[in-house]
């Protein structure tokens, strides 16, 4: 029987969840060596088999770590945060000649631009809340001034998890949609809003495996993102998170994996952007059923913290 090939990766990023991923990634045999760009506390202790931190180069400097990786023998390239890979990094990586477990700069964009995503889903019947997207403030003002119900804005570009706004009046509405588009609270990020339906319901994750046409989901996660206790306060990239979740019954996971994963990696696909490596579907369980509120192109966080101890001792995450 042929061995199995050796893996030495290079994993970019500097939080928990990427300590969670080396943690993970070192307890399998076929790996040598992980290099963390740029690392954290976790990661530089010691404590865990063959990891280690590099500072230079920078972790968004894709050609000095590919000169790096080359160097150092790297076989898997591993990208953590949304930034690198909406910004491309899998392109350098793959005209380096080595795998890159992270999608596409043009998959990437389903995380990078939340109207894209918006539009992607209209376009192929994947439940999600009502929604219009704007570039023109005056445009929204006066679609915001025309609903009924309750609203959520969201600056379309990165805002590391911050550019959701749930206001509780039409106010607060007004004056969020002014902080975004012309205060320029998130920067270019906030160039274009798209202002959605409130959603009732609970949240839930999934993180989910696929290689462009078959998927493979984690178990679903429960995660927190208001500032304070009592669901208070405002949103951030997540609070803390747990699973399993009473909410994620058999059914439900079959629901959600029918009418809205599946749609999705077969809709990318079919559009000419096949997604190749982890998908993060942030859904809320509504009264009518699981509606989809956003997609991110990586391990979400904190869900990665959670479910990678779920995992059984057997279960090697690098293959």
């Amino acid at each position: 029987m042929e061995e199995a090939e050796r893996l030495r990766i290079l994993l970019i990023g500097n939080g928990g969840r990427e300590h969670a991923l080396a943690w993970r990634l070192s307890q399998s045999p076929r790996v040598d060596v992980i290099y963390v760009a740029p690392g954290n506390g976790g990661t530089a202790s010691g404590s865990l088999r063959n990891v280690s931190n590099i500072s230079s180069p920078k972790a968004d400097d894709f050609q000095g770590l590919m000169i790096f990786a080359k160097e150092h023998n790297v076989n898997l390239v591993v990208p953590g945060p949304e930034a690198p890979i909406v910004d491309g990094i899998e392109r350098y990586v793959r005209a380096a000649g080595i795998r890159c477990f992270g999608p596409t700069k043009a998959a990437a964009r389903m995380e990078g631009s939340k109207a894209f995503s918006k539009d992607f889903m209209a376009r192929h019947r994947i439940p999600t809340a009502e929604y219009e997207n704007f570039n023109d403030y005056e445009a929204a003002k006066k679609y915001l001034d025309s609903l009924k119900h309750n609203v959520v804005l969201k600056a379309s570009g990165l805002a590391a998890g911050k550019g959701v706004i749930i206001p509780s009046s039409k106010q607060e509405a007004h004056d969020a949609l002014k902080n975004i588009m012309l205060k320029k609270e998130f920067g270019a990020a906030g160039n274009e809003v798209v202002i959605e339906e409130y959603l009732e319901g609970e949240e839930l994750s999934f993180l989910t495996f696929s290689d462009g046409y078959t998927i493979k989901s984690l178990p679903p996660a429960q995660d927190h993102k208001r500032i304070f206790d009592g669901d208070e306060g405002p949103n951030t990239g997540g609070m803390g998170c747990y699973a399993p979740t009473k909410i994620a019954s058999k059914a439900l996971i079959d629901e959600v994996h029918r009418t809205i994963l599946q749609p999705t990696i077969d809709g990318m696909r079919k559009e000419g952007f096949p997604f190749v490596g982890i998908l993060f579907t942030g859904l809320m369980v509504t009264n009518s059923g699981p509606k989809t509120l956003e997609y991110n192109v990586r391990f979400g966080d904190p869900e990665t913290q959670t479910l990678l101890p779920l995992m059984s001792a057997d279960t090697d995450l690098a293959e």
